[in-house]
């Protein structure tokens, strides 16, 4: 790969990887893996769609990327937002991550929401556990929906997230964000489509 060719990561917490080292970050790692520069995150822990958006309306960024991902809902559904509303969301940020990837939809991938619902900091906050976990499956249906309409690559972490997702050794210390281990996993769904986003044309 190119030593100018660019990745641009968007999303929330579990883009920013929070509490583990910069370098266990998934986007990090993903970048090494694929000779890439170190990627340019627009993350924060706790952000939601509308506030991407904003923190992008803020950012100067220098297209065309090579790879954009774009992992984004937790916060949505943890803070009872409905369904609609990330669908319209989501659905533009979809759209901004093209256009940044030179409007080349198969240079995005899509990283699905992990089910934070099997964490010891679910257990504790008193929620309806299947009640999350079922809403998670909700949201990703969505922006699974939208990714295949915008014709953009989708990484399904979901599923890795509930297998051992509870154990203490894929957590960091706050019981609820995931482990450079756990990270580690995901790349196992994630690197396989940046490379198809980064083979297509």
């Amino acid at each position: 790969m190119s030593p100018d060719a660019r990745f641009l990561a968007l999303g929330d917490s579990y883009t920013i990887g929070e509490g583990v080292a910069e370098h266990d970050r998934w986007p990090n790692r993903l970048a090494e893996d694929l000779n890439l520069p170190l990627p340019e995150i627009v993350a924060r822990t706790g952000w939601t769609t509308d506030e991407l958006a904003a923190a992008m309306d803020a950012q100067t960024f220098l297209p065309p990327y090579a790879l954009v991902t774009l992992l984004i809902g937790v916060n949505n559904q943890y803070r009872g937002r409905d369904l609609a509303n990330y669908r319209a969301e989501f659905t533009q940020l979809l759209r901004r991550a093209i256009e940044l990837a030179g409007a080349e939809s198969g240079r995005v991938v899509v990283v699905s929401i992990p089910d934070w619902s099997v964490s010891p900091f679910a257990r504790a906050s008193g929620r309806d556990l299947a009640q999350t976990a079922h809403e998670i499956d909700a949201f990703n249906t969505v922006n699974a929906q939208v990714a295949a309409a915008l014709h953009a690559g989708y990484a399904d972490v979901t599923a890795i997230s509930r297998d051992r997702g509870g154990v203490a050794d894929m957590l960091v210390g706050d019981g609820l964000h995931p482990s450079a281990a756990m990270y580690m996993r995901w790349l196992a769904a994630i690197e396989p489509a940046a490379r198809r986003a980064l083979s297509s044309h």
